[in-house]
C-alpha cells in the first residue's frame, strides 16, 4: 500500500513538472536569457575586475566600454602583452630513441607532470591517430602540444588587457558568463559563453589575441542576433593582429543579420610567450645556431621571432601539410603559423652590441604576405644563411670578400676560404646571374634595349659593342647606432661599368669591332651603358628575387662591421673569432654541399667562348653577348643617419625592435614587413631586457676594426695588418664610416694590371645571312 501511494505522488510530481513546461512555453516561446539564467547548467561568471585580478591592478581603473565600431589602434600606442605556456618548458625537449619510445606507456597519467616521459606518452599515443601518424616527434612538439598550451593563457591574458585598457570594470561588466541561444531558423540550440557582458547595455565583448575568429562560436552568434529573446543584445569583436579573410567573413555574415548591433576593432598588442620560471627543463634547452658565436657548445638562441623561423617547414609540400593538419585541430588552428611570412625576404634589421657572456640580440625582417599562406617555407635555411655570413665576415679578414670572373686568370676566382662558405657562394652566383642579367637587357625587342642599340657608336654603319667591364659593389649602408645596437635601415648595392680588354677569345675567335673605334666612340658607348642598363640591371639586384642571397648576405656584412667595431672598444665573445680566417663552422649547407667555384667558372667559360644570347637585329644579323666581372665586398660604406632623422622616419622601430627580440612583431613604419629576433646565447629570459655594458669595466686592448681593401690605384699587401684609426661614434649616436664611395679592388694584394682586367667583357660577332651573293 506505501508503495503504491509512493509511485502516485511521483507520477503527479512529473504531472506537474512537464504541465508547468508546457505552459512556459506556450506563453513565452522559447526560453528567454532570465529563466536560462536560471538552469544551474549555465555559468554565471563573476564581475570582470575580479576575474582577472591576478593580471593587473584595477583599484584606478574608471569604467568604460569598448570604442566605436571600426576603431584601429594608433601606431604610437602599440604595446605588449604576456602570458606563461606551461607547455613550453619542454621547448627543445629531445625525441625519445627507439627503443625509449618502445618502453613508453601511451597512457600519459602513468608520469607525473613535469615527466618528460608524459610528453612521450602524449606523442606515442598521438601516432597512432592518422593526423600524427609518421610525423617526427619536433613536429609534434612544436606543432602541437607547446601550442596548445599556450592558447588559454594567451586568450585571457588578451582579455584582460582588453578590460584593463577600456575599463570594462564595475558591478555591470560580467566576464565568462553563458547564455543559452537558439537559431529560429534551425532551431538549434547553443550555449554561447561571453567573454565579458554587459549587464546594463546588452553589449557581448569578444576578444581574440589573433586574427581569426572561433569556428565554432560563428553560428552562435548568428542565433544570438536572431534569438527574440536576445534582441537586447550587442556583439563587439576586439582582435589583436589585424583582420584578414576569416574575420571579414564573419563580420560580414553578422551584420547582414543585424548591422546596428555589430561591432569590431583592431586592438593590437604584440603577445610575449614565457616559460614557466622554476621548472626542470629550461626553455633554452635547444641548441639553434642562429647568430650563436659558439654553436653547439651554447645554450643556443632564443625569442618567439626565432621560434616562428623554427616552425617554418624546409618544402612548399611540408609546408601545406603542416597547415592542413594545423588547420584540423580545435584552438591549436587559432595560433600564428608560418604562413604568409615570405622568408625568401628575411635579413638582418638589428644587432645589439654584443656584450661577453650575455649573447647578442637580433631581429631578422621578413615580408608578410596575408593572401599567401604558402610562401611560408625555407625560413630556417635564409635565417641560417643569414647567420652564417655574419660569422663568415667576421672570421676572414676583408682583403677576401672579393669574387671574380674573368676567363684571362682562372687562377684568381675568390679565395679558397672564403669559396668554402656560403656567403662566398653567393657572391659567384651572382656575379655568373649579372653577367646574364646586364646583357638581358639589352634584348633589342624591349623599348631598353633597341634605344641601347641605337645609341651606340657605329663601325660601317653597324652598332659596335664595347668590351665592358660589370662589378658590384655596396653603396654607403642608411644604419642608425643607438639604444645599444645597429638599425640597418637601408642596403643598397651599385652595378659599375666601364671599358675594358681581355685576350681570351670570344665567340668566332676573334677580335671585336671596339678596334675600330677611336677613344671618343668608346668613352661614348660607356655612358650609354651606364645611362640605360646600369639603372636597370641595378633596379634588378636591389629589387628583384635572383638576388635576394646576395642583399642577405650583405645585411649581414654591415652588422658584422657594426660588431666588429665594438670588440675594438671593448672585448666581446667574438674576440678569438675576428680575423682568425676559421671558417670551419660555418661551410656551404646543404643542398650546394658539393659546390665547387672552378664549376662556377667552367659554367662561365663555356659562355663565354660560346656566347649566351643571339639577337638578330633589323639587318639580319646575329650576335652574341657575354661578360666579365665581379662582386666587390671589401670595403662597407656608411651613411650616418641622424637623430632627427631616424626619429621622423622611423619614430616607432626601437619598440618595435625590442618587442622583436621577444616575438614576433609588425615594423609599423613598413607595410607588411615582419620583425623576428631573439638572444644568441638564450641567456635572456623572454621578458628581460636588452643587456648593456658594464660601465666599470674598462675596455680591453683589442684588434682594430676590418681594414678596407685598398683602392685599385694602390695595391697593397691585403693582410689586414694595417688598420686606419680606430673609428669612435659621435656624440649624437653617429656609426664612423669604415668606407667610402671609391670603388674597391675586385682583387687585392695582385698587381694593378691584373685588378683592373676583374671586370666585365662582352664579346660579340655578326653574321650575315645568306641573300645571295
Amino acid at each position: 500500500m506505501t508503495r503504491h501511494i509512493r509511485s502516485r505522488r511521483r507520477w503527479w510530481a512529473r504531472a506537474a513538472i512537464a504541465l508547468a513546461c508546457a505552459g512556459a512555453v506556450s506563453l513565452t516561446g522559447l526560453p528567454g536569457w532570465d529563466q536560462a539564467e536560471a538552469k544551474p547548467s549555465l555559468k554565471q561568471g563573476k564581475r570582470c575586475d575580479e576575474e582577472y585580478k591576478d593580471f593587473y591592478d584595477f583599484s584606478d581603473v574608471v569604467e568604460g566600454g569598448l570604442p566605436d565600431d571600426g576603431y584601429i589602434r594608433p601606431d604610437a600606442d602599440l604595446d605588449e602583452y604576456d602570458y606563461v605556456n606551461g607547455q613550453k618548458q619542454w621547448d627543445g625537449l629531445r625525441a625519445p630513441t627507439p627503443d625509449e619510445l618502445k618502453e613508453i606507456s601511451e597512457d600519459p597519467e602513468d608520469y607525473r607532470k613535469g615527466d618528460e616521459r608524459r610528453v612521450w606518452a602524449y606523442y606515442k599515443k598521438a601516432l597512432k591517430t592518422s593526423r600524427w601518424s609518421g610525423v617526427p616527434f619536433e613536429t609534434y612538439r612544436d606543432d602541437f602540444y607547446i601550442p596548445k598550451g599556450g592558447n588559454d593563457p594567451r586568450g585571457k591574458a588578451y582579455m584582460a588587457k582588453l578590460v584593463y585598457d577600456f575599463g570594462l570594470v564595475g558591478p555591470d561588466w560580467i566576464c565568462e558568463k553563458e547564455f543559452e541561444v537558439v537559431d529560429p531558423d534551425t532551431k538549434e540550440r547553443y550555449v554561447r559563453r561571453a567573454d565579458a557582458y554587459n549587464k546594463r547595455t546588452g553589449e557581448i565583448v569578444e576578444g581574440k589575441s589573433n586574427d581569426k575568429p572561433d569556428p565554432t562560436q560563428r553560428p552562435k552568434d548568428k542565433a544570438l542576433l536572431k534569438d527574440p529573446n536576445h534582441k537586447d543584445k550587442k556583439i563587439s569583436y576586439a582582435y589583436g593582429r589585424e583582420t584578414k579573410g576569416g574575420a571579414k567573413n564573419h563580420d560580414a555574415d553578422l551584420r547582414k543579420i543585424a548591422p546596428d548591433r555589430v561591432k569590431k576593432i583592431s586592438y593590437r598588442a604584440s603577445a610575449v610567450e614565457k616559460a614557466p620560471s622554476g621548472t626542470s627543463n629550461s626553455p633554452t634547452r635547444r641548441v639553434d645556431p642562429y647568430m650563436n658565436a659558439k654553436p653547439g657548445t651554447s645554450t643556443g638562441s632564443r625569442g618567439g621571432g626565432n621560434d616562428m623561423i623554427q616552425k617554418s617547414p624546409e618544402s612548399p609540400k611540408q609546408l601545406a601539410d603542416r597547415l592542413q593538419r594545423l588547420g584540423r585541430i580545435p584552438g591549436v588552428s587559432q595560433m600564428p603559423t608560418p604562413g604568409g611570412i615570405d622568408f625568401s625576404t628575411l635579413e638582418l634589421q638589428y644587432v645589439g652590441t654584443p656584450v661577453k657572456g650575455k649573447g647578442l640580440d637580433y631581429s631578422f625582417g621578413a615580408k608578410e604576405d596575408p593572401d599567401n599562406d604558402t610562401v611560408g617555407w625555407g625560413g630556417k635555411a635564409k635565417a641560417q644563411m643569414a647567420s652564417d655570413a655574419f660569422f663568415t665576415w667576421l672570421a676572414l679578414t676583408p682583403d677576401k670578400f672579393w669574387v671574380n670572373l674573368n676567363p684571362d686568370t682562372p687562377g684568381t676566382i675568390m679565395d679558397d676560404k672564403f669559396a668554402s662558405t656560403d656567403a662566398g657562394r653567393v657572391l659567384l652566383e651572382a656575379d655568373l646571374r649579372l653577367k646574364h642579367d646586364f646583357y638581358k637587357a639589352m634584348d633589342p625587342k624591349t623599348d631598353l634595349g633597341k634605344n641601347t642599340w641605337d645609341s651606340l657608336s657605329k663601325v660601317n654603319g653597324w652598332p659596335c659593342l664595347t668590351s665592358m667591364r660589370n662589378w658590384i659593389e655596396p653603396k654607403p649602408a642608411q644604419v642608425r647606432e643607438q639604444d645599444g645596437g645597429i638599425y640597418i635601415l637601408d642596403a643598397p648595392l651599385r652595378l659599375q661599368s666601364e671599358y675594358a680588354d681581355v685576350n681570351t677569345p670570344g665567340p668566332g675567335g676573334g677580335r671585336p669591332c671596339q678596334d675600330s673605334l677611336t677613344k671618343a666612340e668608346i668613352e661614348h658607348n660607356e655612358r650609354v651603358f651606364r645611362r640605360m642598363i646600369v639603372p636597370e640591371v641595378e633596379k634588378w639586384i636591389n629589387e628583384s628575387p635572383q638576388y635576394a642571397d646576395l642583399r642577405r648576405v650583405y645585411k649581414s656584412r654591415v652588422a658584422a662591421e657594426f660588431v666588429r667595431q665594438q670588440d675594438a672598444q671593448r672585448p666581446t665573445d667574438y674576440r678569438t673569432l675576428i680575423n682568425s680566417n676559421d671558417v670551419k663552422q660555418w661551410p656551404i649547407r646543404a643542398p650546394h654541399q658539393d659546390w665547387k667555384k672552378t664549376d662556377v667558372f667552367d659554367r662561365y667559360v663555356k659562355v663565354f667562348k660560346e656566347g649566351e644570347f643571339k639577337y638578330e637585329l633589323t639587318k639580319g644579323e646575329e650576335v652574341w653577348v657575354i661578360s666579365i666581372g665581379g662582386v666587390d665586398l671589401s670595403k662597407q660604406p656608411k651613411r650616418n643617419v641622424t637623430q632627427v632623422e631616424f626619429s621622423l622616419q622611423n619614430r616607432y622601430l626601437p619598440r618595435q625592435t625590442k618587442t622583436s627580440v621577444k616575438t614576433m612583431t609588425d615594423d609599423t613604419e613598413r607595410e607588411r614587413l615582419l620583425l623576428l629576433g631573439g638572444n644568441s646565447n638564450g641567456q635572456k629570459d623572454d621578458d628581460g631586457d636588452t643587456p648593456s655594458p658594464d660601465p666599470t669595466d674598462p675596455p680591453a686592448p683589442t684588434d682594430p676594426p676590418s681594414t678596407p681593401a685598398p683602392d685599385p690605384t694602390t695595391p697593397g699587401p691585403g693582410d689586414g695588418t694595417t688598420a686606419p684609426p680606430a673609428n669612435k661614434p659621435d656624440p649624437e649616436g653617429d656609426l664612423a664610416d669604415t668606407g667610402s664611395d671609391t670603388p674597391v679592388g675586385l682583387i687585392t694584394g695582385i698587381a694593378a694590371a691584373i685588378v683592373a682586367l676583374g671586370g666585365g667583357l662582352l664579346w660579340w660577332m655578326r653574321r650575315r645571312k645568306a641573300l645571295g651573293g
